[in-house]
């Protein structure tokens, strides 16, 4: 198993960039994710408006949701093929301006179908943040912190779905929901200012590893030479799917948790949005501390990257099955809290996963593949299915079942496992050899 390990760590080199630079770049980048997700998630805080201005029923609820993870799961990877070979960084600016500018449009809609064009625009505009700006993070950290940098930098997620929450409900409250989507739009588009100012392609190139050729710093990248690479190894899909299937609950608590408080606890929209905000914040810490917690356990035995992403998809759904079995109440709540700590932190596991069993040179796009594997599996899904179900049996009952997807991701990461040791082998073969 330390064998294992040590060829993670020969996979790529340490870089040689400073670390207030390494940690300035995460910073920037971060932020802008917050923005990315605080337009998605000011929807879910005025669904109970929504609803009752113009009549929806709650699958359509839901598809004003799913569009974007659906638009995200289809445009990553084209869109992430695109950053790796016309410049990442321009790429994340561009993508900031789209989804905000987008956000506007939702601000100014006039009916539903006008609010899910707005929205599938905000989806094209963050179809490949996540992957790309994942790509620019890691690319400037050592590989023994790859766990703990994809579960905190994609824990920025749910810190923004948290704030986009909060701060929508209050907005929403005291001015309107149109004045929600705009407030959300112009804290992307500043940020997109500070963002281009700040981090420039010449600086990121600049820091480039001093052992890595400047001939593959751009290769020609292909889809005839891309995919081979990308599903190269059994582990690596069973990476992609355990985690989109995993996201279903993430995703469908994530939409439909203010509305649950609205109904079944009486809550106000303001109220239910600030708590629905809480417990997003603890899907966020959850996504950090786990992901530390995974590089911690697994320095010297690689294969318990997948131990732990089994633990915690299993501790989420014991939670939150108990949970929904429960009437509305404050241990309700409490196990609610606990599984929302565990359902996101698969995150830092699989990207780690991912990112040591592709090449560098390509890390946007397979991240890009995991992205799509979790929004068209997870996050798309959960929310309309969810809401489906609601309309023929009501939010919880709906809520009940969906938590049985993390059942799914589990066994798939039990599979994988079987197949990381020897794969990873396999794939730094060619590079020892040379």
């Amino acid at each position: 198993m330390q064998a294992t390990a040590t060829i993670e760590d020969t996979l790529m080199p340490a870089p040689t960039v400073s670390r207030a630079y390494a940690w300035s770049v995460f910073a920037l980048t971060f932020g802008l994710l917050l923005a990315d997700f605080m337009s998605r998630y000011v929807l879910n805080a005025v669904f109970p408006l929504l609803k009752a201005q113009w009549l929806l029923s709650d699958t359509q609820l839901g598809s004003l949701s799913s569009i974007v993870a659906l638009m995200v799961g289809l445009l990553t990877f084209p869109l992430s093929l695109l950053a790796d070979r016309w410049g990442r960084v321009r790429s994340l600016i561009l993508m900031a301006v789209l989804w905000s500018v987008a956000t506007l449009g939702c601000a100014v809609s006039a009916n539903y179908g006008e609010m899910l064009v707005a929205r599938l625009f905000v989806g094209v505009g963050e179809a490949a943040y996540g992957s790309v700006g994942l790509a620019v993070v890691l690319s400037v950290f050592p590989v023994h912190l790859r766990a703990t940098l994809s579960g905190s930098f994609l824990a920025g997620g749910a810190f923004g779905s948290m704030l986009g929450m909060a701060l929508s409900g209050i907005v929403a409250s005291h001015f309107g929901w149109r004045w929600a989507f705009a407030t959300m739009a112009i804290v992307g588009l500043v940020l997109a200012g500070i963002y281009r100012v700040v981090v420039t392609e010449r600086r990121l190139a600049s820091n480039r590893r001093i052992d890595e050729p400047k001939s593959e710093a751009r290769p020609r990248i292909t889809l005839r030479n891309l995919l081979p690479t990308l599903f190269a190894s059994k582990a690596v899909i069973y990476a992609y799917a355990g985690s989109g299937v995993q996201l279903m609950v993430a995703g469908t608590l994530q939409a439909w948790l203010p509305s649950y408080l609205g109904r079944y606890y009486g809550m106000r929209v303001d109220h239910a949005s600030a708590l629905a905000a809480v417990f997003v914040l603890t899907m966020g810490v959850g996504m950090i501390l786990c992901g530390m917690l995974t590089d911690r356990v697994s320095r010297h035995s690689a294969p318990r990257k997948w131990t732990m992403a089994i633990a915690y998809s299993v501790s989420s759904f014991v939670s939150l099955v108990v949970a929904f079995q429960l009437p509305p109440g404050p241990l309700q709540l409490a196990l609610m809290g606990v599984g929302m700590f565990f359902v996101w932190g698969t995150s830092g596991p699989t990207g780690a996963m991912v990112a040591n069993l592709t090449p560098p040179a390509i890390h946007a796009t397979a991240i890009a593949v995991w992205a799509l594997a979790n929004n068209l599996l997870g996050l798309a899904s959960g929310p309309i299915i969810a809401g489906m179900l609601a309309d023929r049996i009501g939010l919880h009952a709906a809520l009940q079942l969906m938590p049985f997807a993390a059942i799914g991701a589990a066994l798939l990461f039990m599979i994988g496992k079987r197949y990381y040791p020897s794969d990873l082998l396999r794939i730094a073969s060619p590079r020892n050899e040379g």
